[in-house]
Parts: structure tokens; C-alpha cells; sequence
């Protein structure tokens, strides 16, 4: 069996296929392997993320290779593991955080779920201080309806309302599409602000840590 490059921690099997795709085009011939866990979302979302420290552990313990994960209400926790785990652990919306600072301005975050409120602007506040910046101006909103579309198995409807509410924003300089399965709705805006996405630089990064 190949060693795989990178391995992804997703909470849903949907975010398989785009991850896939991303390889396909940017990096052919990187392996990689994925672990879906969906229940560590709906555990994390009735108990908080840090009551998911031991599953976590157990489910990528002995990972031979980096570890990506994709869901950004885990992220924090998972990195905090890396040094029990003796592999590197990225949260896939922390290059996309990087960025987003790097752009300065007025930060809007859009959510389709709460429990990912709280870990995004954290993860903004972190990197402005790694770049030494001070603190964003940041806005977070939830986009209603959105999540639902998506756990009902209508990722196109949940995009759909994404976009509305990226175009309908004022006042911001740059737009955080916080969750994973949010990024599609970044190819239907009409908006000129720059809309970010996570999976792509997600990826990349995730990849470059494999030396893949």
C-alpha cells in the first residue's frame, strides 16, 4: 500500500471529492488519505470542541503523515495534539486566515454554523499577532438557512444563499467564507471584494508540510 502524503480529517464525505479535485489539478500524483468522521461534528457542537481532545488523539494516532484537517470547528484542537501525535497538524482555514490579515482592512466572516464563530476569529486574531500586526477589524454574520441546505444534502443551496449574503455585504474589504463546505459559493458571487475560500490554500499548505 502507497504511503499516503497528507492525511485529511474531514466531518462530512462530501468534502472528499473537492479535495480530490484540488489534487487532481494543483498537485497530480500527491497522495492522499482520507478519514470521515461526521459524528465529531455533532459531538462538538453538543459538548464544545475541547471534549473531543480524546477522540481526536485515538482517531489520528499513529497518522504517518500530516495531518489537514477540514473542519473548522475541530482545527484548534486538533493542532494543539500534534506534539502527542510527533506529526504536524494544520487546520485547512489557517492559510486562508494568514491572507486574509495580510490584506488588512475591514474582515467580514461569514458562517453557516455558530460553533465555527468563536474558532475563526480566534484564528485571525492568532495570525495578526504571528505577523505582527495589530488586531483586525473583523464582522462575523451567520448566513441563516445556509447549514441546513447543507446537512439536508443540498451543498448548491447552501452556495446559493452564501453568495446572496457575500453580495448583499457593505463595509467590508475582504470576505471569509469560514467553513469548507461555504467555498463554493465564492464562483457565484458578483461581489468585487475578495471572497476567500479555504480548501485550495488549505491544501497547498498541507502538502507543502508532506514536502509533497
Amino acid at each position: 500500500m502507497t504511503r499516503p502524503d497528507l492525511t485529511l480529517l474531514h466531518t462530512s464525505p462530501v468534502h472528499v471529492p473537492v479535495f480530490d479535485a484540488l489534487r487532481d489539478r494543483d498537485r497530480p500524483g500527491a497522495v492522499l488519505r482520507h478519514l470521515v468522521a461526521p459524528e465529531l461534528l455533532d459531538r462538538a457542537i453538543a459538548h464544545g470542541p475541547d471534549a473531543l481532545t480524546p477522540a481526536l488523539r485515538g482517531l489520528l494516532a499513529g497518522s504517518a503523515a500530516p495531518v489537514l484537517v477540514t473542519c473548522s470547528t475541530l482545527g484548534a484542537v486538533a493542532e494543539s495534539l500534534a506534539p502527542d501525535l510527533g506529526v504536524p497538524v494544520l487546520r485547512v482555514d489557517r492559510p486562508m486566515a494568514a491572507d486574509a490579515v495580510r490584506r488588512g482592512g475591514r474582515i467580514v466572516v461569514l458562517a453557516a454554523l455558530e460553533s465555527t464563530l468563536a474558532p475563526t476569529l480566534d484564528l485571525l486574531a492568532q495570525e495578526a499577532r504571528t505577523a505582527g500586526m495589530r488586531p483586525p477589524s473583523v464582522r462575523a454574520q451567520l448566513v441563516a438557512g445556509a447549514w441546513e441546505r447543507f446537512a439536508a444534502g443540498d451543498p448548491a443551496g447552501c452556495h446559493a444563499l452564501v453568495a446572496r449574503a457575500a453580495d448583499e455585504l457593505t463595509g467590508a474589504d475582504v470576505v471569509v467564507l469560514a467553513q469548507v463546505s461555504m467555498a463554493g459559493a465564492a464562483r457565484l458571487t458578483t461581489t468585487r471584494v475578495p471572497v476567500l475560500t479555504a480548501p485550495g490554500p488549505g491544501l497547498a499548505a498541507g502538502l507543502a508540510l508532506a514536502g509533497a
